[in-house]
């Protein structure tokens, strides 16, 4: 246990704060002994620190979880299941199952974090999210000290949600993920600029290892590196809105960039509405968005974590007065006391 331990380099926007208590574990045993000893009631638990933001020192105990482990547990006809410990990268993990051509998580290549992140926050991109080849989860549960199993249904995945978030927040610490992953891929190559990007380069049968190749290459041209400039990936999620609030949009905005969910929703991309209102590239200090995706928000160096809010919080004012859209933040804002990522 550690006191007064900097987080600057365990969270992706390279804030400099400070944890009062501070303390990794690799098994469930050593899980339990930090919790043991926890001197606060306030805990986090990270991963990759990926997706979060922290504004101001955590007064309490943080927990690094580095459980590791990849394991095949069982196949049939049509799936292979592959249970990675949750403190595993998830970049690695994906590329560890390409490599033995596991299908079904190519198109969530270069996500930054952990494994035991991505059904908490049902990660996505490209066209897939967790969800879609999530099979099981086992998690901690923090009062009783039980490890609990959880299926897809049990999981209640939303659009960048999980129970995990809302009914169960701050009750479990997951340990490991399995998921069911194809033995004979069904590609998913329609979705932004990845069949753009294999005929570039001359694919027309391509592998998973092709389509993982294609969304690293993309996700390097439109994404900075955490580790030259601070950031946590996608700022915002894209908003949900109703057909008539659209209809309005896009009756001033005819190119308003848009996915029909149903019959009386509508997903907009947040990044075209920032950029829209003339802040793709804007800058308040020594943080601003970034020049090339205007849903990523940066850290040129130096930033406090109340800054970047600051700046989040001007970005959502200025949508909803354009756009009669209000804007919400994917990131997690640490300390919400009691937070578990």
């Amino acid at each position: 246990m550690q006191h007064n331990f900097s987080l600057k380099p365990y969270n992706t926007f390279g804030i400099d704060v400070k944890a009062k208590y501070f303390a990794s574990f690799s098994t469930i045993q050593e899980l339990k002994a930090c919790l043991l000893n926890n001197p606060h009631d306030a805990l986090l638990v990270l991963g990759g620190g990926s997706n979060m933001l922290f504004t101001e020192d955590y007064n309490g105990l943080v927990l690094r979880n580095e459980i590791k482990g990849i394991a095949l547990v069982q196949q049939d006809d049509h799936h292979v299941y592959v249970k990675a410990g949750a403190g595993e990268v998830w970049h690695e993990f994906v590329q560890f199952c390409i490599g033995n051509n596991w299908a079904g998580l190519e198109n969530l290549s270069l996500i930054p974090g952990s494994v035991g992140a991505s059904p908490m926050q049902n990660i996505g991109a490209y066209g897939v999210e967790i969800k879609d080849v999530f099979h099981e989860l086992s998690a901690y549960h923090i009062e009783s000290g039980e490890i609990h199993k959880f299926n897809k249904e049990q999981c209640e995945f939303g659009y960048r949600e999980s129970v995990f978030k809302h009914a169960l927040k701050n009750q479990y610490i997951i340990t490991d993920v399995t998921f069911a992953l194809a033995k004979n891929p069904v590609l998913q190559t329609s979705y932004g600029a990845i069949q753009q990007e294999l005929d570039v380069k001359g694919i027309v049968q391509p592998t998973i290892k092709d389509i993982s190749d294609a969304v690293i290459a993309i996700r390097q041209s439109k994404l900075p590196d955490p580790k030259i400039l601070g950031n946590a990936g996608s700022f915002f999620k894209n908003p949900v809105i109703d057909l008539t609030t659209f209809e309005k949009i896009k009756a001033q905005h005819p190119n308003v960039a848009h996915y029909i969910i149903s019959e009386t929703e509508v997903k907009l991309a947040a990044g075209w509405l920032i950029e829209n209102a003339g802040l793709k590239g804007y800058r308040q200090g020594s943080c601003g968005v970034h020049e090339k995706q205007a849903l990523v928000l940066v850290n040129y160096g130096g930033s406090q974590g109340q800054q970047i809010f600051d700046l989040s919080t001007h970005i959502i004012q200025t949508i909803e007065s354009q756009f009669g859209v209000k804007l919400e933040r994917e990131v997690n804002i640490i300390p919400t006391h009691e937070s578990i990522l």
